[in-house]
């Protein structure tokens, strides 16, 4: 129960997940992973958390790239909580990640929580541009047909929060892709002063529903 969106010239599909599919270039593009959270808040002492988010959420990556059958994926920044998570990510995990890459075009944006390169294929860059877009982690107010993340917003419809996409006619800020990434309400200002006052939300769940973003 994909969202269809023209954006920029291009049909680009919203999914229930939180991921982006560019049918075109057989594209998939994630943000905000935050794989190992619950070992990074462990380990510097925050709260305990149930340690199965990377499964979790590898499993919903495995889901979307099946069901899409994307042949390239972008990862937006912040696929691992931090550096160490990266480099102590559980073997099972990093098997599942190694599948997942193998036979892709797969690029690691870097994102504020997980600077420098990971040892597990895929390439890494600072942004990338396939025309007619950019893919960044954090939003460029002088861009034009921007794909970004780092924001995790969310909406709130009949009481319900719930992450979503924003968009407008200059750029589109994806929702955090990890299971236990928090999220910042769309009415907050850091979002209000970025997106166009005609911007939508896009909330995910069982299906994609579009609504004037709430301010």
């Amino acid at each position: 129960m994909h969202h269809g969106l023209i954006f920029h010239g291009e049909t680009l599909h919203l999914l229930p997940s939180g991921a982006l599919y560019w049918p075109a270039r057989k594209t998939l593009a994630v943000s905000d992973l935050h794989l190992g959270k619950s070992e990074r808040l462990a380990r510097r002492g925050g709260s305990l958390l149930p340690p199965y988010e990377t499964q979790a959420t590898l499993e919903k990556l495995d889901r979307d790239l099946e069901q899409t059958a994307a042949e390239a994926v972008i990862c937006l920044g912040d696929s691992f909580d931090d550096l160490a998570a990266a480099q102590g990510i559980e073997e099972s995990a990093r098997l599942w990640l190694t599948r997942l890459i193998a036979g892709r075009d797969w690029t690691w944006i870097t994102g504020n929580h997980d600077p420098g390169p990971i040892d597990l294929g895929g390439s890494h860059r600072a942004e990338l541009r396939l025309a007619p877009f950019t893919f960044r982690h954090i939003a460029d107010p002088a861009e034009t047909a921007e794909i970004s993340g780092h924001y995790h917003p969310k909406a709130r419809l009949a009481g319900q929060s719930r992450a979503a996409f924003l968009a407008d006619a200059k750029r589109m800020i994806l929702p955090a892709y990890g299971v236990y990434t928090g999220g910042l309400r769309s009415h907050d200002a850091a979002l209000t002063d970025l997106m166009a006052k005609d911007a939508l939300a896009f909330l995910t769940g069982p299906r994609v529903l579009a609504i004037p973003m709430p301010r």
